[in-house]
């Protein structure tokens, strides 16, 4: 016979482990819940044949348990811990992307979590007679306290990138308010994700001119876009035409973000028709024989 006990003093939990061992199928599991000194205490007895099948099924209630009642809380802990120089509503704001994270449909992340933890608890049962689980859970989980680590430190990194972006985002709109519009109109033509700047009289603007003044660039790379970003940022234009050859993405979006309602986007003019065109002549021939 295999007997095992399970303590703690969490009432929630007792009662999932009642309610799950109520609802075995597996046959010979007999089961008490017991108040001694300083825990509750659900003991198990097994007297069947089967002890890989009944450890299995003691690791896989523990294990959701665990993930279930004890996630949120170890993931706050690492937060509070190990990013205490965020202030309250900060850590809130990482804590409730680390939930989201968690949850969202992530098969692998999920799965390589519950192996952890069904692996160690399964190796634990069969060679003790008692687990205090709050100590189980401190102790004896390492590996999959590492995971949880691990999807804090993600989280976190996406909430500085966030706060960075919005930050510089805040200060771009700051500084085209304080000046005054350079130009009436540019043309901004995004195909393939490059720009291409006109001007007012459909002129080509070459973007890489401004490149002696720029302010806001990245000084590790630079794409067309960002080149279109700094000589917007350097005309100032009082209205931008954007003509969208394609679908919007990131820097479409963080450039309606910025000039508000100084832009404009159209996929249906004359220009949009004849880069589209154009556009289309380049993959025919591309992938002509």
């Amino acid at each position: 016979m295999k007997s095992f006990a399970i303590k703690t003093n969490n009432k929630n939990i007792i009662d999932y482990l009642l309610k799950n061992l109520d609802n075995s199928k597996i046959e010979d599991i007999f089961y008490i819940n017991r108040k001694f000194k300083n825990y509750e205490n659900v003991i198990i007895h097994y007297k069947g044949n089967n002890l890989i099948n009944f450890l299995n099924f003691i690791s896989d209630i523990l294990t959701n348990c665990i993930i279930f009642y004890y996630e949120p809380i170890l993931i706050k802990r690492i937060i509070n811990f190990n990013y205490f120089y965020f202030d309250e509503v900060e850590k809130n704001i990482i804590i409730d992307n680390c939930y989201r994270y968690i949850k969202a449909d992530n098969p692998n992340n999920y799965n390589n979590r519950k192996a952890e933890i069904c692996n160690a608890i399964c190796d634990y049962i069969s060679e003790n007679k008692y687990m205090i689980l709050d100590g189980f859970i401190n102790f004896r989980l390492n590996s999959y306290l590492k995971i949880l680590d691990e999807v804090a430190d993600y989280n976190v990194n996406q909430y500085v990138i966030e706060k960075e972006y919005t930050e510089f985002i805040n200060l771009l709109q700051m500084y085209i308010s304080s000046k005054i519009p350079e130009t009436d109109l540019i043309h901004l033509i995004y195909i393939n994700g490059e720009s291409i700047l006109l001007d007012e009289n459909k002129n080509t603007i070459n973007i890489k001119d401004n490149i002696l003044d720029t302010k806001y660039l990245s000084d590790i790379s630079f794409s067309s876009n960002d080149y279109a970003l700094n000589t917007l940022l350097t005309l100032l234009p009082k209205k931008i035409e954007l003509h969208l050859i394609g679908y919007k993405d990131e820097f479409i979006e963080s450039l309606q973000t910025i000039f508000k309602d100084r832009i404009n986007i159209c996929t249906d003019c004359n220009i949009c028709k004849t880069y589209h065109i154009l556009n289309n002549l380049f993959y025919l021939i591309l992938f002509i024989p």
